[in-house]
């Protein structure tokens, strides 16, 4: 009687999280999800550092990015480095901050919901805008539904902090109340590994380290 092959267990999945690269308003407002906000000098030098970075590794086999000028912009080059396309995919979107879009986070910090969004985040929503349990949700289902699609391979997301920060929370464990404790830096680069046993996190806002050493070369 012929012995059954065990059956291969399924692939996993590497995604680079890479937050797009400074702009003219970084730390200083809310930008949110307004249109005609562009990468600054300085973003665009963070980006081509990005690209040379990820251009190393030679399994990398799509680039995804937030529907935005400034997540675009930075998946540019990255895209280009790689001989891949760039596909804007909305569920890598910023939170939306509704009422507070374009809001000076000096002003913001004075309101009484500062505390809130800074210590209790998952009871928080957005005048007029999402929750950061909705963002929470929308990102780690977009990424799981990216995880599916290319199983056994690295791709790359270009989004935006606060999802960023979510994702890797949810990586680790961590209740999103927690969230605002995760720094992620313009153009850094933060690896996960999905698998059918839960994510593993490889690396996270890494802005020099060489990416090779991860075993994704």
């Amino acid at each position: 009687m012929a012995r059954k092959s065990t059956p291969k267990p399924p692939t996993a999945t590497t995604v680079l999280l890479v937050r797009h690269g400074q702009t003219p308003t970084t730390g200083t407002t809310l930008p949110g999800r307004a249109r005609g906000l562009h990468l600054a000098d300085k973003g665009h030098d963070q980006a081509a550092t990005a690209a040379e970075r990820i251009g190393k590794l030679d399994k990398v086999t799509a680039v995804y990015a937030s529907p935005l000028e400034r997540t675009r912009e930075t998946a540019a080059p990255i895209a280009k480095a790689l001989g891949l396309r760039v596909v804007a995919d909305k569920g890598l979107l910023e939170c939306d901050f509704g009422e507070w879009t374009g809001a000076s986070l000096s002003e913001l910090r004075k309101l009484p919901e500062w505390k809130t969004v800074q210590q209790y985040p998952s009871g928080f929503r957005f005048p007029g805008g999402e929750s950061f349990t909705e963002m929470h949700v929308r990102v780690t289902s977009t990424l799981a539904r990216l995880a599916e699609r290319h199983r056994g391979e690295t791709i790359v997301a270009v989004s935006h902090a606060d999802p960023i920060k979510a994702a890797l929370a949810d990586a680790l464990g961590a209740h999103l109340d927690l969230f605002q404790r995760i720094v992620i830096s313009p153009c850094s680069v933060t690896a996960i590994w999905y698998s059918t046993g839960g994510p593993a996190v490889l690396t996270a806002n890494s802005t020099g380290d060489d990416l090779t050493t991860l075993g994704l070369s």
